[in-house]
């Protein structure tokens, strides 16, 4: 009998320290001022870079963002307006780089004469990047700054 009364008291008592910790308010960096048991507000978007200017990449066969804003482009089975600026016929006429070689390739490897079915919807891997301060400090060093900052004279 006493052993159930202290398994029902601790009960109880988790019980209700779980109910005063979700109704504890705790600012975290990201989370800001909500309670732990209320979402809270999104922060409002913030605008989309626009530049004609190419991102750095951070790590080798990162798939290069997208420096310009895409709103209003259609990208469905019907069409890809990436394609009227980045498709091989177009690159001389709109300055943009060309479509990656890799996006020809069938899943066997096989060259296809036109962009593979498996790459043509670009934003799956291609975003564009927005203005916002990020929240959370980074010191991620790229790996040719890396490699300069440890061999004696830099990299040649």
């Amino acid at each position: 009998m006493m052993k159930r009364f202290g398994i029902a008291l601790l009960a109880v008592a988790i019980a209700a320290g779980a109910s005063s910790l979700t109704a504890q308010t705790v600012n975290s960096g990201l989370r800001g001022p909500a309670p732990l048991n209320d979402e809270g507000a999104a922060p409002p978007m913030l605008p989309n870079r626009n530049t004609s200017e190419r991102e750095v990449r951070n790590y080798p066969e990162q798939p290069p963002v997208t420096p310009h804003t895409i709103d209003g482009y259609q990208i469905d089975l019907n069409g890809n307006k990436c394609l009227s600026c980045h498709a091989r016929a177009r690159i001389a006429e709109s300055q943009a780089p060309m479509v990656s070689i890799t996006h020809f390739m069938d899943r066997d490897g096989q060259f296809l004469a036109s962009i593979s079915p498996r790459r043509f919807f670009c934003t799956e891997c291609h975003v564009p990047q927005n203005t916002a301060t990020p929240p959370v400090s980074n010191d991620f060093i790229d790996i040719d700054t890396l490699l300069s900052r440890s061999s004696p004279g830099g990299r040649r």
